[in-house]
C-alpha cells in the first residue's frame, strides 16, 4: 500500500481547462524543494494593498505536492511552500509535479499491475523548511494529507516539535488529499491574508476540515485491490460485470459507498452528491487527463441545468491520488460554505 475534500474561474463549456501543463509545472518547480516567494515583499504588498498595519500576523503556508487547486494561478499570490512527494514507479523515483508530466505518469501506471509507492516529505525536509521560514514569520500553517493515508502529518509534527522558535507551527491533518487538501490550503492562504491574529487564522483552517467532501468513481480496480481498499473477490466481480465502485473520502479514509453500472449512472451520482449542499465555497471536478473529457463535458451540462450560475472548474487529479485510485477515475470535491456561527470563536 502506498506510504502515505474561485468557482468562477472556468466556464462550464470547458474550453479553457484550469490545469495547463506548462503553468502547473512552472508553478510546481518554483515551489518544490522549499522555495517560496519573498516573505518581506509579500507582507509589505499585502499591508499596502489592504491598508493594514504592519503588526498584522505574518503567516506562511507549507504543504506537499499531492494537493490540487481549483485555481493554481491564485495560489501564486500567497506565501506557500510546496515540498514534493517522491513517486517510485518501475524502480525509478520521480518528484511529483517536477520530474514527470502527470499524463505520462498515468500512462505508465496503466501498464503496471501494482501501484507506485509514495514517499512523503521527511521529518528532515519539514524541519529544514520550518527552520528557514520561522525567522521571517509569526506562524506557519502546515497542511497535510490524511494521517490515515500518509506519514506526512507525523513527519511534520515531529519536525515542529524539533524546531525551537517563537514562531507558532500548526500541523493540520486535512483528513483528505488531492483537491480537498488544495481547498484547505486555499482557506489557509486567505486566512493568512485576512485574519487579525494567528489563533483566528488557525481556527478557520481547522474548522474548514469538516466542510470538505470528495467522491470518486473508479473504472479500473487493480490499484484499489492492491491497496486493500477493495477485496480481491469484489474487484474481480466488478470487472466481470462492468461495475464501477463509487468511493468517498470519509474520516480520512477511502471507502467504497456504492457501485454504478455506467457513465450515465456515475454522472447521476455525482449530481446527487452536489445536491446535498446548500451553498458552496469551492468546487472542483476531477478527471484522469488534462484536457476536458467527454464525461466531464456531460457532467458540466447537467450541473449547468441543476445549478445555474454556479461554475465547476476541472483539473486532473494528482499523481499521489492515482497511486491509490489508479489511472482511470472521475470525481468531485467540494468545500461547503461556512455558517456564520462557525466564525464565532
Amino acid at each position: 500500500m502506498p506510504v502515505v475534500s474561485r468557482r468562477a474561474w472556468l466556464s462550464c463549456d470547458g474550453r479553457q481547462p484550469i490545469h495547463e501543463r506548462g503553468d502547473w509545472r512552472a508553478f510546481a518547480r518554483s515551489r518544490a524543494g522549499g522555495i517560496s516567494i519573498r516573505s518581506d515583499l509579500w507582507w509589505s504588498a499585502r499591508s499596502s494593498r489592504l491598508g493594514q498595519s504592519s503588526l498584522m500576523p505574518r503567516i506562511q503556508i507549507v504543504t506537499d505536492s499531492g494537493a490540487r487547486y481549483s485555481n493554481p494561478r491564485l495560489m501564486r499570490h500567497f506565501p506557500i511552500t510546496i515540498l514534493p512527494n517522491i513517486i517510485t514507479m518501475a524502480g525509478k523515483q520521480f518528484r511529483e509535479g517536477i520530474d514527470m508530466d502527470p499524463e505520462a505518469a498515468f500512462a505508465q501506471m496503466a501498464q503496471m499491475a501494482q501501484p507506485p509507492t509514495i514517499t512523503p516529505p521527511s521529518e528532515r525536509d519539514y524541519t529544514e523548511v520550518f527552520l528557514r521560514l520561522a525567522p521571517v514569520c509569526d506562524a506557519i500553517i502546515s497542511v497535510h494529507p490524511s494521517r490515515k493515508l500518509s506519514q506526512s502529518w507525523q513527519n511534520g509534527r515531529m519536525a515542529a516539535q524539533a524546531v525551537s522558535s517563537d514562531c507558532e507551527i500548526a500541523i493540520i491533518d486535512s483528513q483528505t488529499m488531492c483537491a480537498g487538501q488544495g481547498m484547505l490550503i486555499r482557506v489557509a492562504a486567505q486566512a493568512a491574508q485576512a485574519a487579525a491574529d494567528i489563533e483566528t487564522a488557525i481556527q478557520q483552517v481547522r474548522q474548514a476540515v469538516d466542510r470538505i467532501y470528495s467522491v470518486y468513481c473508479v473504472r479500473d480496480t487493480r490499484f484499489l485491490r492492491a491497496n486493500g481498499i477493495m477485496s480481491t473477490s469484489h474487484a474481480i466481480l466488478s470487472s466481470q460485470l462492468g461495475i464501477m465502485p463509487f468511493l468517498s473520502l470519509e474520516g480520512g479514509e477511502i471507502l467504497i459507498i456504492e457501485k454504478v453500472r455506467d457513465s450515465s449512472q456515475m454522472i447521476e451520482r455525482l449530481v446527487e452528491f452536489m445536491s446535498e449542499f446548500n451553498a458552496l465555497e469551492d468546487a472542483l471536478v476531477l478527471q484522469a487527463q488534462e484536457q476536458i473529457t467527454e464525461q466531464t463535458r456531460l457532467l458540466h451540462e447537467v450541473l449547468a441545468l441543476d445549478f445555474p450560475g454556479q461554475h465547476f472548474p476541472f483539473t486532473m487529479y494528482s499523481t499521489s491520488m492515482a497511486c491509490y485510485l489508479g489511472f482511470a477515475a472521475s470525481g468531485m470535491a467540494v468545500l461547503e460554505k461556512a455558517d456564520e456561527d462557525d466564525f464565532e470563536f
